[in-house]
């Protein structure tokens, strides 16, 4: 599956950070029940290799790591069961590190200028980040003339309330967010409240 696949595979891609292990089975069986399937585990948590490992046992869930920030981070990630990586930004050591390892990239960009640099090494599929710092709908409709072979996962101060509003731009794919995965919820493990929330997300698209 492309890395283009798998962002119109899904409306909103939840943007998940784990604090307890355990944790990492149950949130997953939980969106994947809501129909969210694309899941990114962030590793903004020491818990995130073995999340990706434990989440992508979990039939139906396609798995993928965020916060990509150093290099050494991609052949880690693939080994534990990673297929695509979410970086919030791109540089030369990254790109290389994408290469090597084979992981499909969405990096982070925030300008016209960045948006264009990384197309010029290959990546047409972008995150837009943060997306309502930089300008939100009104960014992504103003780079569509230039730049219309480029498409976009904004994320980054996106709600379910605001998320179609994006969704409707031509170049978006999916949003990313993280009001699937409340940590209030995670915490006392109310999987049924975050399925619910998950369903609410997956009938963004038809909105």
């Amino acid at each position: 599956m492309s890395l283009l696949e798998i962002m119109r595979s899904a409306s909103v891609i939840p943007v998940i950070a784990i604090d307890d292990p355990a944790h990492a089975v149950p949130l997953a069986k939980a969106l994947v029940a809501g129909g969210i399937r694309v899941l990114e585990v962030t590793l903004r948590t020491e818990h995130g290799l073995q999340a990706i490992r434990d989440m992508s046992s979990v039939e139906g869930a396609i798995v993928g790591v965020g916060t990509l920030t150093q290099p050494h981070e991609f052949e880690a990630a693939r080994d534990a069961g990673a297929v695509f990586g979410v970086s919030p930004g791109l540089t030369a050591a990254m790109i290389e590190a994408a290469k090597k390892s084979g992981l499909p990239l969405l990096p982070g960009v925030m300008t016209p200028s960045e948006v264009m640099a990384a197309r010029e090494h290959g990546f047409k599929q972008l995150k837009l980040f943060p997306a309502v710092p930089a300008g939100g709908v009104g960014m992504l409709n103003a780079i569509a003339g230039p730049l219309p072979d480029v498409t976009f996962c904004p994320t980054g101060g996106i709600s379910i309330e605001t998320a179609p509003k994006f969704l409707a731009c031509k170049n978006v794919a999916c949003v990313g967010g993280s009001w699937l995965t409340p940590k209030d919820l995670i915490a006392a493990g109310q999987w049924d409240q975050i399925t619910e929330l998950a369903k609410a997300a997956a009938a963004l698209r038809a909105a």
